[in-house]
């Protein structure tokens, strides 16, 4: 057990860390190419429903009948419908022209920039929080794919990795605008993907080693759930706001490729019952 939580740890740690890679993107760049974010979104997006259909709900349905892995797949989609509904992500607002409002130079004006910026730190608290909050299950599902295989954890963690990067910047963005303080935008978006790792520890000693594998097998249907949620009602509409819709379903077309060429030599290199 303690070498499963180990490398699943690890694991989440490239995806919580991710974000610290977003917040790259605004203090090296106080204007990030939102149409570049979207295009990454797509494609994680892509990388995302692969697993979710082509691997996690696949395996579910061969392995326990398509009436448990189906019951299963839609449980998680059930599961994180809630989470959303509660725990409503924020998305990336690109920041109005208030810098132009300060070349004005009149009181008035500075007084609406001081209110503007604290409403906007406020936001970036905000999302920080929904961000941690949303990040737990997806801890949760790199222990579980790590519990089933190497290969199964290691595409999880690449695709939620990738979908972190744009979460970074919807922290870091408003911070960094409100505080003018690089070092707060980035602190925050980094905490923020930490939440992962912890989602990690937590589910670790929840879940039993011994774990049944038909239940183990149900569970993985269930983060199929729980991603394809996550893509469809999450990154999708970012990334066409972002890049237009053209573009970011030909991203999500080349994510899709990519992970198929990736689960084909992951299996090659990897086995999917590789112990931990």
């Amino acid at each position: 057990m303690d070498s499963q939580i180990l490398v699943a740890l690890g694991l989440s740690m490239l995806g919580g860390l991710s974000t610290s890679v977003g917040a790259l993107f605004v203090v090296l760049s106080q204007t990030p190419n939102l149409k570049m974010l979207g295009l990454l979104q797509g494609f994680a997006a892509g990388l995302m429903l692969s697993i979710s259909f082509f691997d996690l709900a696949h395996n579910a349905i061969n392995s326990i009948g398509f009436l448990k892995g189906n019951l299963w797949f839609f449980a998680g989609v059930i599961f994180f419908a809630l989470v959303s509904h509660f725990i409503p992500e924020p998305t990336l607002a690109p920041i109005s022209s208030a810098k132009g409002k300060k070349k004005d130079g009149d009181e008035r004006s500075k007084d609406m920039m001081k209110k503007h910026r604290r409403q906007v730190l406020f936001s970036g608290i905000i999302t920080a929080v929904g961000i941690s909050l949303h990040n737990f299950p997806e801890g949760m599902a790199v222990f579980l794919g790590s519990m089933k295989g190497l290969r199964v954890g290691l595409n999880l963690a690449l695709a939620i990795a990738l979908h972190n990067i744009p979460e970074g910047v919807a922290v870091a963005l408003p911070v960094y605008f409100a505080t003018q303080s690089k070092w707060q935008a980035f602190k925050l978006a980094t905490l923020s993907g930490l939440a992962e790792p912890l989602g990690v520890i937590i589910v670790g000693y929840l879940f039993p080693s011994s774990l049944n594998p038909e239940i183990l097998e149900g569970l993985l249907g269930a983060v199929g759930g729980v991603m394809a949620f996550l893509t469809l009602h999450e990154m999708l509409p970012l990334a066409f706001d972002y890049a237009g819709q053209k573009r970011a379903v030909k991203a999500v077309f080349f994510g899709m490729a990519f992970m198929s060429a990736s689960l084909y030599f992951l299996a090659r290199c990897l086995p999917e019952d590789m112990s931990l």
